[in-house]
């Protein structure tokens, strides 16, 4: 397919295949032609709200079509989809819409917002057109919002506008009339992007309202799904189903990983059920401006890294910021493939930025042929008597205990030593601190096995695989006296 309005492209799809399925979600599946019909319909509702090109369209929707239906009815009107989750608390949620200033929010009780605002499950009017609206383009295609690790939100508004990209889509292996799984949170970058592209290329998606192992294995043998982008903590609950190797997932030709760093044995017991070539990594933030992939093939030869450059420049760089040498760790700065044509726009903060390159706040080092590794970000290093501990490696060997489904490493004060390493952990079953420390003597030298654990029944990854380590590091910490 060439490249043209997102729109257009859709309503061509449908009238190329009317009866093909676009979208299934748990047991209700629309085809082409009545996901065009409804968005069209839709689109018209919006438009009598006020929306019009380049405004935001806040998705404050869970996993569904009716989250696509938002998105596509935005897409048609050329406005721009802006998707948060549907479960912030109030507070989290205005401060995002007081700065994205939508036209419209969609997927909000009535009252919850003093803007204009669409209810869950709202019907257009059944008397409003069907028929393909006029050719309309926004400014950007998406603006998902960030800033969990900061507590300031952010928007990021795409650099590339409302057109698909029959050129990312080929580099990611998406390709026409696939299916694609979709497992993971439709407000996060990642499964948003990959999942439109695969609309655009019409793919039948098939989305999951929420991820479960033994769920996702079935609906990949099932629907014969060729394209899945996960994160690590899926593919661990996935690898350690007893039985996960008598599902028949022959048809997937590309496993995409991403958005936190994936334990070894993870990353191995993919690449020895799928085989290297379907297991790819990629490593990337929302704004775009650097990204790097490497293959299950590749990771073998550099095992540990996040691959190299497919779009802009990698520079690891020291505190005065020059660049330091190979397996140097330093933080990492990237720079856009044309300093005129930005890949992203901020809305509510401002680039990290130092001659022209940018960073978002990662550490790592470069190998002599140009791989990247990732350390962990500047914020969550712990130094500890003057030595480095980066928590992804402590979280990392932790994993790979059997008994261990989820740890996060984070640094708390200490009077000796600055800081100590304290690990919170979620286990399987009873594991006393002496046998983690022991298996982690294994793996870890020393200064790096956490001083203190404790012990959580909850989840430590969010739906996205992200794990908020100043969240949990500042509710540990004690409480300052009063001053005076």
């Amino acid at each position: 397919m060439d490249e043209m309005p997102i729109g257009q492209a859709l309503d061509r799809l449908a009238a190329e295949a009317p009866d093909m399925p676009a979208i299934t979600c748990g047991p209700r599946t629309v085809t082409r032609a009545e996901l065009a019909s409804r968005t069209n319909r839709l689109a018209r509702a919006y438009e009598r709200l006020g929306v019009r090109t380049d405004d935001y369209v806040a998705i404050a929707l869970p996993n569904s079509i009716s989250f696509f239906e938002a998105a596509v009815a935005a897409w048609k009107l050329g406005a721009i989809p802006q998707p948060i989750s549907s479960r912030l608390p109030r507070a989290e949620r205005e401060a995002i819409l007081d700065l994205a200033e939508p036209a419209l929010v969609v997927g909000l009780p009535d009252g919850t917002h003093t803007g204009p605002t669409l209810p869950p499950g709202h019907e257009p009017d059944p008397s409003l057109p069907d028929d393909p609206l006029p050719e309309r383009v926004g400014r950007s295609w998406k603006a998902p919002t960030s800033g969990g690790s900061t507590g300031r939100p952010k928007i990021i508004e795409s650099g590339a506008p409302g057109l698909t990209q029959p050129i990312v889509c080929a580099v990611f292996g998406i390709v026409p009339d696939g299916t694609q799984l979709v497992a993971g949170p439709l407000y996060h970058n990642a499964p948003f992007m990959f999942s439109s592209l695969g609309l655009f290329s019409g793919n039948h998606l098939v989305v999951m309202e929420r991820f479960d192992a033994a769920g996702w294995l079935d609906l990949a043998e099932r629907h014969r799904a060729d394209w899945a982008w996960m994160v690590p903590t899926m593919m661990g609950r996935i690898s350690r189903l007893p039985d996960h190797a008598r599902y028949d997932v022959s048809a997937l030709q590309r496993v995409w990983h991403g958005a936190a760093p994936c334990p070894p044995w993870v990353k191995e017991a993919w690449i020895t059920w799928l085989g290297p070539d379907r297991v790819w990594e990629l490593y990337a933030g929302t704004e775009a401006q650097g990204v790097t992939i490497i293959s299950g093939t590749e990771w073998l030869v550099h095992r540990g890294s996040v691959g190299r450059p497919i779009v802009g420049d990698i520079s690891v760089r020291g505190p005065d910021g020059d660049e330091l040498p190979a397996g140097e760790v330093g933080e990492v700065f990237m720079r856009g493939p044309d300093p005129s044509r930005p890949t992203y726009r901020y809305v509510g903060a401002d680039p990290v930025e130092r001659d022209g390159w940018e960073t978002i706040g990662d550490m790592g080092w470069l190998d002599e042929d140009g791989y990247l590794y990732l350390a962990d970000r500047r914020t969550d290093l712990i130094l500890r008597g003057g030595a480095n501990v980066y928590p992804a490696e402590v979280e990392a060997a932790l994993g790979e205990h059997p008994r261990v489904a989820g740890a996060a490493v984070i640094g708390l004060p200490d009077p000796d030593l600055g800081q100590r390493v304290h690990a919170i952990v979620q286990t399987e079953g009873e594991v006393g601190d002496d046998e983690l420390r022991s298996f982690l003597a294994e793996r870890l030298v020393s200064y790096k096995i956490p001083e203190t654990f404790e012990r959580t029944a909850e989840p430590l990854r969010d739906d996205a695989g992200k794990i908020r380590r100043a969240a949990l590091r500042d509710a540990r910490l004690p409480e300052l006296p009063p001053e005076g």
